[in-house]
């Protein structure tokens, strides 16, 4: 049930719990996810066979979230299925290092990590709705994800190798997804779901795949970045390292002003507005000089905190009822989706354009354009549904 307590200071401690959650599962990701065992495991297993059986994990963990959100928004079980899968993190962290030896054990447990791991993201996601201010929680969420990442890749990462970093990692995210665990409440609307009811929601799909073209963007600078900034304007690593800071520095900022705005403006009034600054940011990209390269790695940071604030609040604002696990399974789907297309389309524009790196960025515009189509035109579906 929503808490009903007024209390300032318990307020602030579910606040803060729930952006601690986001800094200790973002720092997850991108030490064991992105870096460590994806390292370590393609010495062992071929690459194209990683991300086959990794996408196919993926694709396991969208259907098993369906079922058990199904189950969750019913009966009310969002937040004990939440703990669960959360602190089964951990244990899975401790059989890792147990099984390190055993490299198809291992490789097998990392897979239902994964697994996991999701499952836990989109109970998280589903708890975003017991907050009044939930703008401000989801950016909050963001900017500490943002300090957890930068803090972890920083600090930890250089001194943390397998199999110990199972051990670290999983007790750093037990310790930060404690608070949430202890504070966080139960969502209070119960509701029988019919998938085929949210398959027919046209508007919500429309959303969704507006939402994807933007993740495209998205997880494509994420991944290619570096390589921009190497081969369009010849950078050091020292210099990708420090733009790519300063984007971490404009996600944090942008993170805590998206939340405000959010709750001032509504999700449905501030989302659209990523889809121009997406588009600014890909003109920016090709005619940036390099002296301004570092401004543009903030504006980087600053676009992406703005998505991962609004998208999130956006869904519970305008669509999730009772029925939220649910519509956070497809959430989780379509990042996964839009990391894939939006890393093949890149390559597909590299080889079209003979490796013209500045031109395959525009050339990306057609992304944010489509995307705002489709929103917009979710929006007039709406109000015709509402007539």
């Amino acid at each position: 049930m929503r808490s009903r307590d007024k209390s300032p200071l318990k307020d602030r401690i579910r606040l803060l719990s729930f952006a601690l959650y986001d800094s200790g599962e973002t720092a997850l990701g991108a030490i064991l996810f992105s870096t460590l065992y994806p390292l370590y495991i393609t010495q062992h297993v071929d690459v194209k066979t990683y991300s086959v059986l990794y996408g196919i994990a993926f694709f396991v963990s969208f259907l098993v979230a369906l079922q058990l959100g199904k189950f969750a928004d019913q009966r009310g079980q969002r937040k004990r299925l939440f703990v669960l899968f959360s602190f089964s993190v951990p244990l899975t962290c401790l059989l890792l290092f147990l099984s390190f030896k055993h490299v198809e054990l291992n490789f097998f447990l990392y897979l239902l990590l994964a697994i996991v791991h999701q499952q836990a993201l989109v109970f998280y996601n589903s708890l975003l709705k017991t907050f009044e201010l939930r703008g401000f929680a989801s950016g909050f969420g963001v900017a500490l994800g943002y300090v957890g990442s930068a803090g972890a890749l920083i600090f930890l990462a250089p001194k943390l190798s397998l199999p110990y970093a199972f051990l670290w990692l999983g007790l750093i995210f037990f310790l930060l997804a404690l608070p949430s665990a202890l504070s966080l409440s139960e969502p209070e609307e119960r509701q029988r779901v019919k998938l085929r009811d949210v398959l027919r929601d046209r508007s919500f799909l429309l959303v969704l795949t507006s939402m994807i073209l933007l993740m495209e963007l998205a997880h494509t600078m994420i991944a290619m970045m570096g390589i921009y900034l190497r081969e369009v304007y010849g950078l050091s690593n020292a210099e990708i390292y420090r733009t790519i800071g300063l984007s971490a520095v404009g996600g944090v900022l942008g993170g805590l002003i998206w939340g405000r705005l959010t709750d001032k403006l509504s999700a449905d009034r501030l989302f659209p507005l990523g889809f121009f600054l997406w588009s600014a940011f890909l003109f920016f990209i090709y005619l940036t000089p390099k002296s301004f390269v570092l401004p543009l790695g903030f504006f980087a940071g600053f676009c992406l905190s703005h998505l991962w604030t609004t998208s999130r609040v956006l869904l519970v604002e305008k669509f999730a009822r009772g029925d939220v696990a649910v519509r956070f399974s497809f959430y989780s789907l379509s990042e996964r989706i839009a990391s894939s297309i939006g890393l093949i389309t890149w390559s597909l524009l590299l080889h079209l354009t003979q490796k013209d790196y500045r031109l395959s960025a525009i050339l990306m515009l057609v992304f944010p354009l489509v995307g705002l189509l489709l929103y917009l035109f979710s929006n007039r579906r709406l109000e015709v549904n509402r007539l």
